[in-house]
């Protein structure tokens, strides 16, 4: 045995200790101190020692966390070195992260994330092979098998988007975004972020019908579940999907997934944007529409509140985006523009108008976007 591993061996308890507590830090917020256990770690073990993949991974991830990118790279590219397969056991630091990172902290982009998602997708598709292998699975064993299936899907969407943006003047670009969303589609139809992306391939593809029954049902696996129910897509996610539906013109969803993300964060800058837009838009339908036995009085009073509610979205906005300092200038001068639309017709807004808090839209607005889905 060589002697970095007896050493190893015998420090195994020690060595394992620093580990925990350097995890225990990071999960409360003393990235600093997590990374200095870690580190000592890493120098204990040695190369070659029990603890070294583990110490890897873990530093890497601290280093993400940190926003130290090239050394956080340089950390998951010696753990690969280790686990070239990504076969080994993830308790000792194997598996498939390690890849994952990799794609998205790469350089170049385009075919260098490709081939890092692909060796994780790899990964993820042997755990899963040698899960359902397993006749009669216990509730951990099931439940690690949907979070696996659940990963896969999310590393073949984020290739999808890879085709779609970096490598979309690649002659088989389409072709893989299909074969991409495919095997989503048969891996993870239960994860909502695999629906968006059909949707966003189908979009590009002008098959709009498609991709508005793919963002139904999108939004159908988690618009009732609770913010903290995991199956929720993170914040940014949210924002792409509240994007995707206004441009296949579905603002009656896009305001509830908008009003969602404005309770779960109020500061965000393109939130608030795009509630004042998607209002805007809704508002200006309302106004074009025809009206039946002549109910013009109904619909001016009804595409003017709406405007009202619009214009209240857009200003808050626009104070958030002056006092952030936004770096959006397309943003900044869109929403100043929808606003001077909206005070040309209504007039400047009554004197403490931006003070009074948004309580949702109307039921009678609901019935008008509904109208205009129909």
């Amino acid at each position: 045995m060589a002697p970095g591993r007896a050493g190893a061996k015998k420090d195994a308890p020690n060595l394992n200790k620093l580990l925990a507590d350097a995890e225990t830090q990071y999960e409360v917020g003393n990235l600093d101190e997590a990374i200095a256990l870690a580190s000592k770690a890493l120098e204990q073990t040695g190369e070659g020692g029990d603890f070294e993949l583990k110490a890897l991974n873990l530093l890497g991830v601290l280093n993400v966390e940190d926003g130290e990118v090239e050394e956080a790279r340089e950390y998951f590219l010696r753990a690969v070195k280790l686990d070239e397969e990504g076969v080994l056991e993830e308790k000792i630091g194997g598996g498939p992260e390690k890849f994952l990172f990799l794609a998205q902290l790469s350089d170049e982009g385009g075919q260098d994330s490709v081939q890092w998602f692909e060796r994780g997708a790899s990964a993820l598709r042997k755990q899963i092979q040698t899960l359902n292998d397993i006749t009669n699975r216990t509730r951990e064993q099931q439940a690690a098998l949907d979070e696996m299936q659940s990963k896969l899907g999310g590393v073949l969407c984020a290739v999808a988007e890879v085709y779609m943006t970096d490598l979309s003047w690649e002659a088989d670009a389409e072709q893989r975004c299909e074969a991409l969303i495919t095997e989503a589609m048969l891996i993870a139809p239960n994860y909502a972020e695999t629906w968006q992306t059909v949707a966003n391939v189908r979009i590009s593809q002008e098959r709009v019908d498609e991709a508005r029954t793919a963002l139904k049902r999108s939004l159908e696996l988690w618009q009732d579940l609770p913010p903290e129910h995991p199956s929720v897509p993170e914040f940014p996610t949210r924002v792409a999907l509240a994007r995707l539906l206004m441009e296949t013109e579905m603002e009656e969803q896009a305001l509830m997934v908008l009003e969602r993300l404005v309770t779960d964060d109020d500061s965000s800058v393109e939130v608030w944007y795009l509630g004042g837009w998607c209002l805007y838009v809704a508002g200006e339908k309302l106004r074009d529409a025809k009206q039946p036995n002549g109910a013009e009085d109904d619909a001016s009073e009804e595409w003017k509140a709406t405007w009202g509610y619009s214009r209240k979205w857009l200003t808050q906005s626009l104070k958030l985006y002056e006092q952030e300092e936004y770096e959006d200038e397309r943003l900044g001068e869109h929403a100043s523009e929808l606003l001077q639309s909206i005070n040309k017709e209504l007039g400047e807004p009554p004197e403490g108008e931006d003070e009074e808090e948004w309580s949702g839209i109307s039921d009678d607005e609901e019935d008008g976007d509904e109208e205009m889905q129909g």
